[in-house]
């Protein structure tokens, strides 16, 4: 039996709760889900990004609660070390942190103008200027980092920046948007994981509840 719990919201449109889900699984821990419905005012509020309460993901391990995504990173990684979620050379691990932080801090433009939708599909969608910033200031970071590590993830194996840069790609797919044949590479390498599948094949299941979240604006 798993010794775990991972709580998350919406496998349709929680960014976080795909960040906090992929880290548990790429980290091999067992666990069982514990999935909050969008209809909870609480987190229906986080998912429209009127809220920081920040909900979810919540992972409780051995009677330790950890919430908020870097700080799952962080102690999987250090629970569950064979897993590599933070490189072993202190170069590529702190590129890594780096990296994460920038997206756990950052981007607040492409995230508002592009929401996680997995059910979503805007060919032709119109990215403001602001969004299209922090897009080219993504793609700029997948560049360097796959020029520098030689792919096929971020780091050139897996690690905690590919599941904090996950919903990204999702976005982007969702999106229609425009990408050089390194990031779409990337993209497809993310989307092919078996983790994703896994998580995508849910995502489709589930009602649409966020009507505020289904509109091309």
């Amino acid at each position: 039996m798993a010794s775990a719990t991972l709580t998350i919201s919406s496998k349709n449109y929680s960014s976080w709760s795909l960040r906090g889900w992929l880290l548990t699984k790429f980290s091999g821990l067992p666990f069982t889900e514990d999935v909050i419905s969008p209809d909870d005012p609480s987190m229906r509020d986080e998912l429209l990004m009127l809220s920081s309460s920040f909900l979810v993901p919540c992972l409780v391990h051995d009677g330790v609660r950890v919430w908020d995504t870097l700080a799952i990173g962080e102690y999987l990684n250090e629970i569950k070390p064979e897993a590599h979620l933070l490189p072993a050379d202190i170069e590529k691990r702190t590129r890594c942190r780096s990296i994460c932080g920038e997206m756990h801090s950052g981007f607040g433009s492409m995230r508002s103008a592009l929401p996680m939708n997995l059910q979503g599909d805007f060919p032709g969608f119109k990215v403001w200027k602001r969004a299209q910033a922090d897009i080219d200031r993504i793609t700029t970071i997948w560049r360097e980092c796959l020029g520098l590590y030689g792919g096929p993830f971020l780091l050139g194996g897996r690690s905690m920046a590919d599941a904090m840069y996950a919903p990204v790609v999702t976005r982007f797919l969702t999106y229609h948007i425009e990408l050089d044949a390194a990031c779409e590479a990337y993209c497809k390498q993310i989307i092919a994981m078996p983790e994703m599948v896994e998580w995508l094949e849910a995502a489709k299941q589930e009602p649409r509840q966020l009507d505020e979240l289904e509109v091309e604006f």
